[in-house]
C-alpha cells in the first residue's frame, strides 16, 4: 500500500547522543511523548534492537480517551538514524543529525487515512515541539 509521507523537523540544542537517549529511554519517554498538556504518556517499553518492540500508551488526564502506540524496529545506527513500522504498517524514518547548535531531528512518517494530513502534521509536530522543549531544559 502507498501511503502519503509527511516531514516534521525540529533542532534541539543539545547533542545527538542525549537527543538519542531523551528519545528512546522510557524514562523520558514518559515525560514528553504528547501533543497537548490535557494528554499524558504513562507508561513506555522499549525493547532498542532490530525486531525490538516500541509502545507508548497516550491518553488524555481526564481518562476519557486513550490508545497504545506501537511500532517495530526496522533499522537503528546509534545516534543518527531509526526506521520503524507501525502495527498498520505504516513506516517512520527519523534522522539525527548533528549541527554546529544541536542537533536536527527529521521524521518522515507515512500517513493513515483517517485524519486529514494537516492535523497528523500538526501532532506529530506538537510532539516532536514537547520532545524538543524537555531535552532543552532537563
Amino acid at each position: 500500500m502507498n501511503f502519503e509521507k509527511i516531514t516534521i523537523e525540529a533542532a534541539v540544542n543539545a547533542s545527538p547522543q542525549k537527543v538519542w537517549d531523551y528519545y528512546t529511554q522510557p524514562k523520558h519517554i514518559t515525560q514528553w511523548n504528547f501533543a497537548d498538556p490535557s494528554w499524558c504518556c504513562p507508561s513506555a517499553e522499549n525493547d532498542l534492537r532490530v525486531g525490538g518492540k516500541y509502545s507508548a500508551r497516550m491518553e488524555a488526564k481526564d481518562g476519557s480517551f486513550g490508545f497504545d502506540f506501537e511500532a517495530l524496529y526496522d533499522e537503528l545506527e546509534s545516534p543518527h538514524k531509526m526506521v520503524y513500522s507501525l502495527t498498520d504498517g505504516r513506516k517512520v524514518d527519523i534522522t539525527f543529525k548533528d549541527t554546529e547548535s544541536g542537533t536536527q531531528i527529521i521524521i518522515v512518517f507515512d500517513a493513515e487515512t483517517e485524519n486529514p494530513i494537516e492535523m497528523q502534521k500538526d501532532g506529530w509536530q506538537a510532539i516532536l515541539n514537547n520532545f524538543k522543549d524537555y531535552v532543552e531544559k532537563t
